[in-house]
This record gives C-alpha cells, structure tokens and sequence, in this order.
C-alpha cells in the first residue's frame, strides 16, 4: 500500500514538473534552464528559497551554487543531507540579477503550490523574503522581526530564515541564520 502511494506521489510529482518545463510563462522569462525542485518526494521537510540563481540555471538544480553549499552545511549541522529534503523556490526560473516580482512570485507559486500539496510536509523553512511573501501574501511580516519563530497554520509549520545568499554577503546574517539552524534542528527532531 505505501509502496503504491510513493509511486503515485513520484508519478504525480513528475506531471507537475512537466508542467513546469512546459510553462510558457516560465519559459517566456527563463534565463537559462528551468528549475522545478528536486529532493526527497515522501520528506517531512521542504526548503523553499526565492528564485534560481545563475548557476542553478546552467544545471537545472536547485542551490548548487555559493550559498547552496552554505546550505548545505548548515542543513548537515542539523542531521539533515540535501536528498533528505526537497528544495525549491516559488519561481521558477532565474529572473536575471533582481529579486522576483509579485507578479512572478504569484505565478510561481501556482506550481509550487501543487508541489508542497503532493510531498504534504510537516514542515517548510521559508529562506527569505520572498519564500515568506510567497507562503503569507496577505501577512505585513517582517524577516527581521521573526527569523527562527515558528508560525503554524492548517496543521503545518513554517520556519522563517534568512537566504543563504543574504548570509554569504552579510555576516551579521551569517550568525543570525546559524543560531536559526540550531532551533530548527530542535524542531526537526520533534517532527
């Protein structure tokens, strides 16, 4: 029964993926490769970023580059190896050297939104601000303000970081991020 369950969850995830390379909105703003996600289809956990980098786009896959390895570090520091979780973005193409408009932001979030349906976790670290602006749309938080606090809604938990990348260029948020990771993994071992 659950073996039936995995292959419908990896079949249906596939579609999705499909999708996603045949977006024409996605396609029409693409630099490069379309990233859809990738990671462990029946996890507990999804890392949810803002959009590719330059790197991801060369490759298809998602944090590979810089801050991608900072990553995952920070993800061994806490027991967890990146083909234990599933790591995305709510856009899913690189967006050139700019963070992602609402409007692709809320485009994205039509494909992500089936993805986080189909892999159901327990929980989603946001890392960033546009992961929580993608997740809370209609919420005013602020990163600063609940970094490493724990929202609950509709039986799930979500975890707001800061983004990698914000870590390898702003030291102050390098320490911020890593004392985020050491609640998360508190809260990792609970789920």
């Amino acid at each position: 029964m659950r073996e039936s369950r995995y292959k419908e969850k990896k079949k249906t995830l596939q579609k999705i993926t499909n999708e996603i390379k045949n977006c024409e909105i996605c396609n029409r703003y693409k630099i490069g490769q379309l990233v859809p996600g990738e990671g462990k289809i029946d996890t507990k956990i999804i890392f949810l970023g803002e959009a590719p980098g330059l790197n991801e786009s060369k490759t298809g896959h998602p944090f590979i580059g810089r801050s991608g390895k900072f990553l995952t570090k920070l993800l061994l520091s806490i027991g967890l190896k990146r083909e234990e979780v599933f790591l995305t973005s709510p856009v899913k193409y690189y967006p050139g050297n700019r963070a992602p408009k609402n409007e692709e932001i809320r485009h994205g979030m039509i494909h992500t939104s089936k993805q986080i349906e189909i892999i159901d976790p327990k929980l989603i670290v946001m890392l960033g601000n546009v992961a929580l602006k993608a997740l809370f749309p209609n919420e005013k938080f602020k990163l600063s303000k609940i970094h490493g606090k724990i929202i609950k809604k509709e039986g799930r938990i979500y975890f707001p970081t800061f983004h990698p990348a914000a870590a390898m260029r702003f030291p102050k948020i390098r320490k911020l991020m890593e004392k985020d990771f050491k609640k998360l993994k508190k809260l990792v071992k609970r789920l």
